[in-house]
């Protein structure tokens, strides 16, 4: 790539093992074969998922320190305040780079093995549910599932300096009682029954999970709330910069080797043109923003 000299690193905002971390390495791979120099991944997790996306915002806009986030990115732009950036207005949409579902959990040992295992323990109990933080993909796809399912429960954002597995260690623990988590996070525990599966959250059963029904087949009719990735670039980066590197990543997704790899890790990937890219991250902005205001949820520092 033209002008680099050195490296391109993708800053991932959830910690080792965590989906940006798995899939942002799966990329630098095949990036650092397309553009010539080398592209890492960097682990910034903490402060609620927003220590990476201000390190990024505050980077220069040379298109050599990217953002490899969630939908986390334009969910925090209707839900945290006080943050040292803004989620649009700081940063350039590059590229969707892939989607995939979560899963839904509860702890092992709790007797909630269903939706409605789940709804009947709301209505004798309080509830908590954990996320990686206000504004996440995590947080927004369980008020959406709690208003479907008229559920009222406490959410726990993650602790200022918690990677995401920690936070999923709250449910295996039982200090929270359930949780939308990334599959690969999950899949250790339900393997040895510290997780319990009640449901994916997309339209479709994950390869990866083939014995776990849709949300939807639980009986959430119509709930369809995948996770999804992509990369941002400081919003000062120059627009032939960006075109670059929209073309690179693009290319990257294209190449079956990695078409392949995320198959296998149950992920589906996302091609849309820059310009298509920015206008979705506003309306996956407005989809948080209307979930927020028909929960009674309040922007959060």
């Amino acid at each position: 790539m033209d002008g680099y000299g050195g490296s391109v690193v993708l800053v991932e905002p959830f910690g080792a093992g965590g989906g940006p971390d798995v899939i942002g390495t799966a990329l630098a791979a095949k990036l650092t074969q397309i553009w010539a120099v080398p592209v890492t991944v960097e682990n910034r997790p903490g402060l609620g998922a927003t220590a990476a996306p201000a390190f990024v915002a505050a980077a220069a806009a040379d298109g050599r320190t990217l953002l490899i986030n969630t939908s986390a990115q334009a969910y925090s732009a209707a839900l945290a305040t006080g943050l040292s950036y803004d989620p649009i207005a700081d940063f350039v949409a590059i590229a969707p780079v892939t989607s995939q579902p979560y899963v839904l959990v509860a702890p092992g040992r709790s007797g909630i093995h269903g939706l409605d295992d789940l709804i009947s323990a709301a209505k004798a109990r309080p509830l908590t549910f954990v996320s990686s933080g206000v504004g996440t993909g995590m947080h927004l796809s369980v008020a959406g599932l709690n208003l479907l399912l008229g559920i009222s429960a406490t959410h726990l954002p993650a602790r200022p300096t918690d990677a995401i597995s920690a936070t999923i260690a709250r449910v295996v623990a039982g200090e929270a009682d359930y949780a939308m988590c990334p599959i690969p996070i999950a899949q250790p525990h339900l393997g040895v029954g510290t997780l319990t599966a009640l449901g994916v959250s997309g339209a479709q059963r994950s390869r990866l999970l083939l014995d776990v029904p849709t949300l939807q087949e639980a009986g959430a009719a119509g709930f369809d709330f995948p996770i999804w990735y992509g990369i941002w670039a400081p919003s000062a980066t120059p627009a032939l910069r960006v075109q670059e590197l929209a073309d690179g990543i693009g290319a990257a997704l294209d190449a079956p080797e990695l078409r392949s790899w995320l198959a296998e890790h149950g992920a589906e990937p996302m091609r849309m043109t820059q310009r298509e890219f920015a206008d979705f991250v506003i309306r996956e902005r407005d989809r948080a923003d209307a979930i927020a205001r028909a929960a009674g949820i309040s922007p959060t520092r």
